[in-house]
């Protein structure tokens, strides 16, 4: 093979996995702690994730925990998940936090389905984008000593079908999603 496309798959793998914990932060309805990865906390005079102050489980599908590591954190993440725009409401209860997750209704299902299809669609940008920047890479290879006309079109039909196998990840992960979303 002519072309090096490491670089590429793993640009593409790590746009992959962006988007992936992009798309498990969405509400499904059911508890899970990728809820929260995006909370950020005060602690310890800087902002940390609450991953990095607190432990959490789901221990139901209904309702999360939220241990802190360090019992004076307590109120800063329970403001923290409040003002999160994630719509909890986190009650103290001792040294841990509860919430409760409600069922989304109908049209919330429907409206997070189009969130969904926004994040994917924005990968497949990304995805487009890399393509687009490694195929202007090997077409500049373009009369080179050893590069041929050929060696360019395999190329670029290596770069496309990497693309296509990529593009077909996150076509699954918006079937399974979706389907995830539209359950009750």
């Amino acid at each position: 093979m002519l072309f090096d496309f490491d670089d590429f798959k793993f640009k593409l793998d790590k746009s992959y996995n962006f988007v992936l914990n992009d798309v498990a932060s969405l509400r499904t309805g059911r508890a899970t702690v990728q809820i929260l990865d995006s909370v950020v906390v005060e602690a310890y005079g800087s902002r940390m994730k609450i991953v990095e102050v607190a432990s959490m489980q789901a221990p139901d599908p209904t309702t999360l925990i939220v241990t802190p590591w360090d019992r004076s954190l307590l109120s800063n993440i329970e403001r923290a998940i409040s003002t999160a725009e994630l719509n909890l409401n986190p009650v103290v209860d001792g040294d841990i936090i509860r919430i409760k997750i409600a069922a989304l209704t109908e049209d919330k299902r429907i409206e997070m389905v189009k969130i969904l299809h926004k994040k994917i669609e924005s990968g497949k940008v990304m995805f487009r984008n890399l393509r687009s920047d490694t195929k202007r890479d090997v077409e500049n290879q373009k009369g080179n000593d050893g590069v041929s006309e050929d060696d360019i079109q395999l190329g670029v039909k290596e770069l496309d079908d990497l693309l296509k196998q990529h593009m077909e990840k996150l076509d699954a992960l918006f079937a399974n999603k979706e389907k995830e979303l539209l359950t009750i």
